[in-house]
């Protein structure tokens, strides 16, 4: 299992934090650093500001929304980036939600699997440099009776081929990566129940005959060292609410689909009803135990260690740490202990 890094959003100050310890992460040898986007920061500014002071850590998007962007201009980011960083980049997608969708991207969220297929094979033909035509539900090149004409990316990407990624949490989204990516972007993954992500993948691996093709199980987890476990679980808790009560809305709310799949669908709804209500006391509070015991990282070095162990063993390949700290030398701490714990794991 190799180690990554995900700095999250940027843009809320903590900007010259995130690209020191992006740079430790390269010194240290991580596998890649994963920069985000919502309705912020963009993630491929932030990703050429990167690229362009580390020298041989991957850059990778988690995610480049996919109604942000018309999938060829995607590719041509895409191929900028790699160029920009001599062959690291990593293209994580994500289709979103319908709050940003809808409210901030003006993209109706409708089929969404149907989307995502179309908009990976269109940035697939663009990066193999090949005049795209396709005649899809959402996408049109060139648009039919108009001035339009196959056109071809002029720029040549450093690689042949880019890993393209997927962050997927629904069984059919999961199922899609394993058709398409090269590798799925994990959130609030439990390496004691694969059932409920990596089964869904395999099957689309099998679907698309692909079992034997190489694929990346790219999961972040955050992470804490303390050795009074609540009080670093109780750092969890912001971030788990957030996501689980407010990211999307009472309708739709993947995170929070995927809590209750996981066994907490009253605990799930109580979160949500809390958080929605602006009582974010009651919402971080509702956030059960053992659910962040299961998706993250918290504890002393053995409780730490022995969790590695169960990533490992899940088959996971990459594991991105999220250091939840506000202290920068406290967040490479976090980087150079895992990386020490996990080499014990690993030793032979």
């Amino acid at each position: 299992m190799k180690l990554g890094l995900n700095l999250g959003y940027w843009g809320a100050g903590n900007d010259a934090s995130n690209l020191e310890v992006a740079v430790a992460a390269d010194r240290l040898g991580y596998d890649v650093v994963w920069a985000a986007e919502a309705y912020g920061s963009d993630a491929a500014t932030v990703l050429a500001w990167v690229a362009a002071q580390t020298k041989k850590i991957d850059v990778g998007s988690a995610v480049f929304q996919i109604p942000g962007r018309t999938a060829a201009n995607t590719a041509m980011t895409s191929a900028t980036l790699d160029s920009l960083s001599g062959g690291r980049f990593r293209l994580g997608l994500g289709v979103s939600g319908p709050q940003v969708s809808e409210g901030w991207h003006g993209v109706k969220f409708d089929k969404p699997l149907k989307r995502t297929r179309e908009y990976i094979d269109v940035v697939k033909l663009a990066l193999a440099r090949e005049r795209v035509t396709y005649d899809g539900e959402f996408i049109k090149l060139p648009i039919p009776g108009g001035l339009g004409k196959p056109l071809r990316l002029t720029v040549h990407p450093v690689r042949e081929q880019l890993p393209i990624y997927l962050a997927a949490i629904g069984p059919k989204n999961l199922e899609l990566a394993g058709e398409l990516a090269d590798g799925w972007l994990g959130i609030f993954f439990d390496p004691s129940d694969t059932s409920q992500t990596m089964a869904h993948i395999q099957a689309g691996l099998a679907k698309a005959n692909r079992l034997s093709v190489p694929f990346d199980y790219c999961v972040t987890v955050p992470v804490v060292f303390n050795d009074d476990e609540d009080l670093a679980i109780d750092m969890v808790r912001d971030y788990a609410a957030l996501y689980v009560g407010g990211m999307g809305s009472k309708e739709v709310n993947f995170y929070n689909q995927l809590a209750a799949r996981m066994g907490y669908t009253d605990e799930a709804e109580a979160v949500q009803q809390a958080y929605l209500a602006k009582d974010y006391s009651a919402a971080r509070a509702a956030v059960p135990k053992e659910f962040i015991e299961r998706t993250s990282l918290c504890g002393n070095d053995e409780q730490i260690k022995k969790r590695l162990g169960l990533y490992v063993a899940a088959g996971v390949t990459t594991l991105n740490v999220a250091a939840f700290s506000f202290d920068t030398s406290e967040r490479i701490s976090i980087l150079e202990r895992v990386q020490a714990l996990l080499a014990q794991v690993q030793a032979p």
